[in-house]
């Protein structure tokens, strides 16, 4: 159990880490450039790790439902709305959103057993859980000024200034 959790807080960071480059990248290409260039050196890092790892019993793939296949073209849409998304809401604020999406729809999927997931019974108390997370989202979002905010009250002052000094 400990190794799921120190894995799971390894995948959190890298996340992050990937969408803080991932934004970086975009804003010197477009998101379609971006999505490729991540795809494409996953793919490749991928490929060699998995043939060092396990040669070519990497290629074995039995028992595997067909749609299983389409997860590729699932990150796709996940690179593509992540890097629109901190772009338009900042890094913390697009991690946040959407790591209570993934983790309220784990909850409808574990619950409803689909995929074929291992169905999970449902509680209140899972419930009440993401709904606390959502609730920090909004404490952090509406808490405080922010950068934008903070640009947007300077340029409002030089405004006035500038009215005053005509």
């Amino acid at each position: 159990m400990l190794a799921g959790i120190l894995l799971s807080l390894i995948a959190g960071a890298l996340v992050s880490l990937q969408n803080i480059f991932n934004a970086k990248v975009n804003e010197h290409t477009g998101s379609w450039s971006t999505t490729t260039l991540v795809l494409g050196t996953g793919f490749a890092a991928s490929l060699i790790m998995g043939l060092i790892m396990e040669g070519k019993n990497m290629f074995t793939l039995q028992h595997m439902q067909p749609w299983y296949w389409f997860s590729g073209m699932i990150g796709v849409g996940v690179v593509i709305c992540l890097v629109q998304a901190t772009r338009i809401l900042g890094a913390t604020y697009a991690i946040s959103i959407v790591l209570t999406a993934q983790l309220g729809f784990a909850l409808l999927w574990d619950s409803l057993g689909w995929l074929g997931l291992e169905k999970v019974p449902f509680s209140f108390n899972q419930l009440i859980g993401v709904l606390i997370i959502v609730g920090g989202i909004l404490v952090f979002k509406l808490g405080g000024s922010s950068k934008a905010d903070a640009k947007e009250a300077s340029g409002a002052v030089k405004q006035r200034s500038a009215l005053h000094i005509d």
